[in-house]
């Protein structure tokens, strides 16, 4: 696909918003923008925020999701309508501090991490028509083995496996970067260099992430 003139949608967590990055225009999606010649990079990218609903954060009231704590599943239908593509990019703080249950794929509402990946992924297939929907797994993290949040023995690889299943039950197109990227932080140089806090990706790190999905989203 020529990216040039495309308005793009990025819903996200503090990776997307740009925590641990010096300078604006290294995000990758604003790399991506300046080197394609996007016409419109949005970045709904909001650091903390997750997939899935906190318990006693959100949660179903009287016929609505009720925005509590700014969980993709409340806001990514107040993203702008006229985008071309839209890119997601989450599941990390799900993992790291979320204590939503991982649930089941037939789940169908954000009180599970399964459950609010369908909410999110239908409901972008249904407020964009037609437009390629691209999501992103999370990338490693210095911790990734358990979960502080929840009273299971869930691992990130767990979450990334529910992104990949539910992603593939809607067609959606898939960028791996738990498996393809190689930010992996307890390789220690490679943490010094593209992720000091083990966590999110620096400028260098941003500008690995930017290269893989220029390359992916050209060839959608």
């Amino acid at each position: 696909m020529n990216l040039k003139g495309k308005k793009i949608n990025f819903l996200g967590d503090s990776i997307t918003e740009g925590y641990g990055v010096l300078d604006t225009k290294n995000i990758y999606l604003n790399r991506i923008k300046s080197e394609c010649g996007l016409l419109e990079a949005r970045n709904y990218g909001i650091g903390g925020t997750r997939f899935a609903y906190q318990n006693g954060s959100g949660g179903y009231s009287e016929g609505e999701y009720k925005d509590v704590d700014g969980c993709m599943a409340n806001r990514f239908d107040k993203m702008e309508d006229d985008a071309d593509i839209v890119v997601v990019f989450g599941g990390t703080n799900d993992f790291g501090h979320g204590d939503a249950p991982i649930g089941c794929m037939y789940d169908r509402t954000p009180d599970t991490f399964f459950g609010a990946c369908h909410y999110i992924f239908s409901g972008l297939l249904r407020k964009y028509l037609g437009k390629p929907i691209v999501v992103m797994t999370p990338v490693h993290r210095l911790v990734e083995d358990t979960s502080l949040a929840i009273k299971a023995p869930v691992t990130l690889r767990h979450y990334v496996e529910v992104i990949r299943e539910v992603a593939e039950y809607y067609g959606l197109y898939l960028l791996d970067l738990y498996k393809y990227c190689p930010l992996q932080p307890k390789v220690s140089e490679v943490g010094e260099k593209y992720m000091p806090d083990g966590l999110h990706p620096n400028d260098d790190g941003h500008e690995l992430i930017a290269r893989m999905l220029k390359k992916f989203l050209e060839n959608i």
